[in-house]
């Protein structure tokens, strides 16, 4: 079966990204989000992404004009998956709000459709008996600035059927990006397994006072050659993502501090409204951020 027509379920910053990324690459895209609002928060959010492809990937406007032709809006469910191929869920990292829309999901979507989790830290076993479709259902991971990274990352569980996965991976490339396919479920995957650490690491740095967030990020920007560090990262992903992230691996073994970590988040940005890039705040004001100012690393 050719995947032709698509819908993102969420229209937040990697949602919109994602669907944007499938109507640029000429196939049909719905967005479905709960409510009006929502809705109309993720059309200004394709509107940045018109800007960003025309000056990033140098899109005309009529190549930008045919993607938004590609693109349509839902906050009915069951009218949005009608004649889907493909529903990419990029909910909230909370099983019980993924378990409600599964659980939903699978009255409403026809029997071709197959379902994919774009779940940052969780494994797909944990949601395909709820799909009513485990062979269907499948983790499709993409990474932030979409259409740079150029990469989407794909785990089956052991109930994938095969030929689901490859017509993923088909997909993948489609919309022009690569396909990185897993032997096995991973929580994280491969990019965010090791990015967990990456992370989580400078977050406790931060918290126990051992330097400043700019002094962390400038460490790592002189000794890597890196253009940003983890905490302009952190903002690129987004903060509240950041805290269910920090939140969820708290509960591992051995890395109870990240409790701290999440407390920190939420209490100095995330209560600020300093979520990261999407709201202009994070650990850096944007549009212009501090680790792009000229002697920033010298810190100046």
């Amino acid at each position: 079966m050719a995947i032709e027509k698509i819908v993102i379920a969420g229209g937040g910053t990697m949602g919109s990204q994602i669907a944007f990324q499938i109507a640029f690459s000429g196939l049909y895209v719905t967005i479905y989000d709960v409510s009006p609002a929502a809705s109309a928060a993720a059309k200004r959010r394709v509107m940045t992404w018109d800007r960003t492809y025309m000056r990033e990937r140098k899109a005309t406007p009529a190549v930008i004009k045919a993607a938004n032709d590609h693109l349509r809006y839902a906050t009915d469910l069951e009218t949005a998956v009608e004649d889907a191929d493909l529903v990419i869920e990029t909910i909230p990292e909370v099983v019980a709000v993924k378990n409600e829309f599964y659980a939903l999901l699978a009255k409403v979507a026809p029997s071709k459709t197959i379902f994919a989790t774009s779940t940052s830290t969780m494994v797909p076993s944990q949601f395909s008996a709820i799909t009513g479709r485990p062979g269907k259902f499948l983790a499709l991971h993409f990474t932030n600035h979409v259409w740079a990274n150029h990469l989407a990352e794909i785990m089956g569980h052991p109930g994938t059927d095969p030929a689901v996965f490859q017509e993923v991976v088909t997909f993948v490339r489609q919309i022009g990006l690569i396909p990185i396919q897993l032997e096995k479920e991973h929580p994280a995957y491969i990019l965010n397994a090791m990015l967990d650490s990456f992370l989580s690491t400078a977050l406790m740095l931060w918290v126990e006072g051992v330097a400043d967030f700019e002094t962390i990020d400038r460490t790592w920007m002189m000794a890597t050659d890196a253009v940003r560090g983890p905490f302009a990262v952190l903002d690129e992903i987004g903060l509240q993502t950041a805290y269910q992230l920090m939140l969820g691996a708290s509960a591992e073994p051995g890395r109870e501090g990240l409790v701290m970590v999440a407390h920190r988040i939420k209490v100095d940005l995330i209560d600020q409204h300093r979520l990261g890039q999407e709201t202009g705040a994070g650990f850096y004001q944007y549009p212009h951020p501090a680790y792009q100012r000229e002697g920033f690393l010298q810190g100046k």
